[in-house]
């Protein structure tokens, strides 16, 4: 399915950077307006939470879109995320986009101690329950996944947020579109989108869809596919995302999963394609760079959000990337 609304008013980037001090970050978050961007979006795996560079940004830069790409649903108990997003959504009135998905079983389970079972279900249960939360009612459910006895919000947000799903197979789309707002995708190329897009908006054409697209701009061709593959190697070889390409039909990724299940690491380095490469990691000049993310916005993507890959300046990364 097509954008028909491309090219995109909406312009992200994810923070916070890396390289500079969390506190010395004001300074260039305030000037995202300028340079074009509407939106920063936040992760959470083994560095920062997701709220509290949202909550600095939303004291810098004031007009910016702030979202969660992606909150996991196991990592916080329902009643507390509840209250985070909740939190965030009255600090910034409107500008709030709550976005939760399974994460994965490293992140929940090898690092959190936390059984990664029933993914799908733990999601779905998890919106419904921030639904009647964030609309401050009280709520005594059990579900699938988990049960609630008496919570009732004490602060409520006057406008509640969105909720996005971060999503990768057929389910997990359909479920994004037909019970979120709208879905969050990664690693995936900008002709993957042509695939993903329309599970998502067969409950309607208006779904958002966020992608973090990862960018190297202005790095020669052999310095970001080495970046890049050690990225690419490191993400997907965790099973869900090994299940999302192996069903978009990448089979040129199968030696580097053997190489991996092998425990031949740089054999499984070496073995990833440059075509893949290529495909899932945007680099090579700013114009370019940016010319591609488009791209991701004309089959089907609404909101594009850079997520800068390697350990260069992200300040000169970030104004060459600007989309004035």
């Amino acid at each position: 399915m097509t954008n028909t609304n491309a090219p995109t008013q909406r312009w992200g980037i994810s923070i916070p950077f890396s390289g500079i001090p969390l506190p010395e970050q004001q300074k260039l978050v305030a000037e995202l307006p300028e340079l074009g961007y509407t939106d920063v979006w936040s992760s959470e795996a083994s560095a920062t939470d997701a709220f509290t560079p949202l909550a600095l940004a939303s004291v810098w830069a004031p007009q910016l879109r702030l979202g969660t790409a992606i909150v996991p649903a196991y990592t916080r108990g329902p009643a507390t995320l509840a209250m985070s997003a909740a939190t965030m959504a009255a600090a910034a009135p409107g500008r709030f986009a709550l976005g939760i998905g399974t994460s994965s079983n490293v992140i929940v389970q090898r690092w959190n101690g936390i059984p990664f079972e029933e993914p799908y279900k733990k999601v779905r249960d998890t919106v419904r329950f921030l639904r009647k939360a964030l609309r401050g009612e009280k709520i005594t459910e059990t579900y699938d996944t988990f049960a609630v006895q008496g919570f009732k919000p004490a602060f409520v947000p006057e406008e509640p947020p969105p909720v996005l799903i971060a999503a990768l197979r057929q389910g997990m789309l359909r479920l994004a579109g037909r019970e979120g707002d709208g879905a969050i995708i990664n690693w995936l190329s900008a002709e993957d989108v042509r695939t993903v897009a329309p599970y998502v908006r067969e409950s309607g054409p208006d779904k958002e869809i966020v992608a973090r697209i990862f960018v190297l701009p202005d790095e020669d061709a052999e310095t970001a596919r080495g970046i890049a593959r050690r990225q690419i190697a490191a993400y997907l070889n965790v099973p869900v995302y090994r299940a999302f390409h192996e069903w978009l039909g990448r089979e040129e990724l199968t030696p580097m999963w053997r190489a991996w299940e092998a425990g031949e690491r740089k054999q499984a380095l070496a073995e990833i394609p440059d075509s893949v490469v290529d495909e899932l990691v945007v680099h090579g000049p700013a114009q370019y760079c940016r010319e591609r993310i488009e791209q991701y916005v004309e089959n089907g993507v609404t909101t594009p959000v850079i997520a800068l890959l390697g350990t260069g300046d992200p300040v000169r990364a970030v104004r060459a990337l600007a989309r004035r």
